[in-house]
Parts: structure tokens; C-alpha cells; sequence
């Protein structure tokens, strides 16, 4: 039963799936940008946004919305390879 509103299509899910890291790298970027104890790993709260992305993803498919929950999967995979190559360094 599709509720008034909602959409299953793949922009819809693509741009949902952006508003979690983006809203992360904000809060991360410039409100706690002082803060020691996370900044020392900065991968992580990104990777708890892809994580709750995740969440999301599961939920729509569940109710049906598969375009939706591709369209997040997009997302989640392209924000993944982007915290990958730009927040993640690994030694060599």
C-alpha cells in the first residue's frame, strides 16, 4: 500500500540515501570540528551513516519500494568509495 506522498523511484531513493552523509559531514566539518576524540578517526561517523543508509535501505525494500531501495544503495555505495579514497588512508 503506497502512502500519500511517498515515491519509488531511483532519484527519490539516490537523494535520500545523500541526506544522512551529508547532514554528517556538516555536523562533523564544522560543529565539532575541535573535537580530539573523533577526529582522530575521521572514517567513523561516515560510516555510521552508511550504516543507518543500510537501515534504510532494508525498510524499503520490506515495504516494497525497490527503486527507492536501489536508488540508496547507489548512493550508499558511491559515499563508501568516497569516505574510501578521500577520509581513510592506509599506510603503506
Amino acid at each position: 500500500m503506497m502512502l500519500a506522498g511517498s515515491r519509488n523511484n531511483l532519484i527519490a531513493g539516490f537523494l535520500c540515501g545523500c541526506v544522512l552523509p551529508l547532514i554528517t559531514w556538516i555536523v562533523f566539518e564544522y560543529w565539532l570540528q575541535a573535537d580530539d576524540m573523533i577526529m582522530n578517526k575521521p572514517g567513523v561517523p561516515y560510516l555510521i551513516a552508511i550504516c543507518i543508509n543500510l537501515m534504510m535501505i532494508r525498510y524499503s525494500v520490506l515495504h516494497d519500494q525497490d527503486k527507492t531501495g536501489k536508488g540508496i544503495m547507489m548512493s550508499t555505495f558511491m559515499i563508501l568509495l568516497l569516505v574510501f579514497m578521500f577520509k581513510i588512508r592506509l599506510s603503506a
